[in-house]
């Protein structure tokens, strides 16, 4: 998948109003990618959501994860998995202007690193936007069970949060219906 491609699928489900923004490092250089539902990240994500409401799977993650203002973007639009330590550094310093542009026209409500390495980027990328707001600093989820308990344990209350708002916007009829929809 190109970076255009990847591009077109993430505005695919982005929010009309972003109240939570998650951000990653990059796209893995492996070719995964989160909106393809095919990412360690993804499925850490599924399931903090599926950890609130059990009716959430892989055929309604997405448009839940939409429709409750939420959004993935990340600090760098091209894989830095695979960079040396003093280029992945540079690649997430150059990465802050576009981030600090997303937030600034995003404004979210909350903002949430997945990546505690990111975390003074994308500080410095929300300040430079004149962002004020709450930031929730998480641990990325890995493939480790305990790394995934580390990574929904602080997510779980802000998803429970979004999924009330949710709740509260469309009425519980109609959010029933975008959960379930297959």
């Amino acid at each position: 998948m190109t970076r255009v491609e990847r591009e077109k699928l993430r505005r695919a489900f982005r929010p009309a109003q972003v109240e939570l923004l998650f951000i990653g490092e990059a796209p893995p250089a492996s070719g995964r990618f989160f909106y393809c539902r095919n990412s360690g990240l993804y499925r850490a994500m599924r399931d903090a959501f599926y950890s609130i409401d059990p009716a959430i799977d892989d055929d309604n993650f997405l448009e839940v994860f939409q429709a409750s203002g939420c959004y993935l973007t990340d600090l760098c639009s091209k894989p830095v998995d695979r960079l040396d330590t003093k280029s992945r550094e540079a690649a997430r310093r150059a990465g802050e202007r576009s981030l600090s542009r997303k937030i600034a026209q995003l404004q979210p409500a909350t903002i949430a690193p997945v990546l505690r390495s990111i975390n003074a980027h994308v500080s410095r990328a929300a300040s430079r936007a004149k962002w004020a707001g709450q930031m929730i600093h998480l641990p990325y989820p890995g493939r480790w069970h305990q790394h995934r308990s580390a990574f929904i344990e602080p997510v779980a209350p802000v998803v429970r949060y979004r999924l009330e708002r949710m709740t509260e916007a469309l009425g519980h009829a109609r959010y029933l219906s975008a959960r379930l929809t297959r």
